[in-house]
């Protein structure tokens, strides 16, 4: 086996608009396609996360709703690597984004934060 990275991150959100507002105006995540499904439905939304990741945003009508919450079983979140977190966190509360206060990973040093998408998805920046 040779896996060499993570493609992509898939995420199904429940107002795509919203969401689509939110990875492309708040966070600056660059469309690199968008299609509408007419026979699900649904659109995809291909995000660029940096050089090498993306973010799949889809919708369908009518998802449940996440049952769980980061400490739950499954994906706890998903974290995006920035240089300056201060800066950051300033941006996302300019855009009326809740940020929890910025700590320190005892095991690294390195700065860290979380805040939520617009379905309640738990988001980390990790100053790298």
């Amino acid at each position: 086996m040779n896996i060499e990275k993570i493609h992509h991150t898939a995420i199904i959100c429940s107002n795509y608009e919203k969401s689509k507002h939110f990875y492309v105006n708040i966070l600056g995540l660059s469309i690199i396609s968008e299609i509408y499904r007419e026979e699900r439905e649904s659109y995809k939304l291909d995000l660029a996360v940096g050089e090498h990741g993306q973010i799949e945003l889809f919708s369908f009508p009518h998802p449940p709703k996440r049952p769980s919450y980061p400490e739950a079983a499954g994906l706890r979140h998903l974290a995006f690597q920035v240089t300056d977190i201060e800066a950051t966190v300033c941006e996302l509360k300019e855009h009326g984004v809740s940020v929890e206060p910025i700590r320190i990973d005892s095991l690294t040093g390195k700065q860290f934060t979380f805040f939520q998408d617009p379905d309640g998805l738990p988001l980390e920046l990790y100053e790298a």
